[in-house]
């Protein structure tokens, strides 16, 4: 599998859903193998697929970018604004990885995904399941930044 290739409809995505969903136009840096498993934000949504291959992908935001999709999503019908984070990050993340897996299956691969699990606060962890390498790529926006990373079985 070839790597970039795999990214393209990771980055198209992730820019589609953002911008239709929480009128926020990210843009994507350059992307790199990542070495360790600590989340490079305050918030993290993983979701594990299965198909072509096994593998996992993952959003994890800043709190400020966070924070912003939540209120460009709902307006002002902020309840409990932990549960609306929690929530909105795990749709985003759903989101992605549906528009990402269809870009995919374009390429020839099919998957399936899983619900995603939301994780939060200062230094957590992303336990992708897979033993390949975990490719990220950051994002930036006018809230803050926030990074996309997947990972595949060799």
């Amino acid at each position: 599998m070839d790597t970039i290739n795999i990214a393209k409809p990771f980055v198209s995505a992730t820019v589609g859903v953002l911008s239709m969903m929480a009128m926020i136009s990210p843009k994507a840096g350059k992307p790199y193998v990542k070495r360790d498993s600590l989340a490079k934000g305050d918030v993290s949504a993983v979701v594990g697929i299965t198909g072509a291959k096994n593998g996992t992908i993952s959003l994890s935001f800043e709190k400020a970018c966070a924070v912003a999709i939540v209120k460009n999503m709902l307006g002002d019908e902020i309840t409990d604004i932990l549960t609306d984070v929690r929530d909105a990050v795990g749709e985003i993340t759903n989101m992605v990885s549906g528009q990402a897996r269809s870009g995919l299956a374009e390429m020839g691969m099919v998957f399936q995904a899983g619900t995603p699990t939301v994780i939060m606060g200062d230094n957590h962890v992303i336990s992708h399941i897979s033993s390949g390498p975990i490719m990220a790529i950051p994002f930036e926006t006018e809230h803050g930044g926030f990074t996309l990373e997947f990972s595949f079985e060799g």
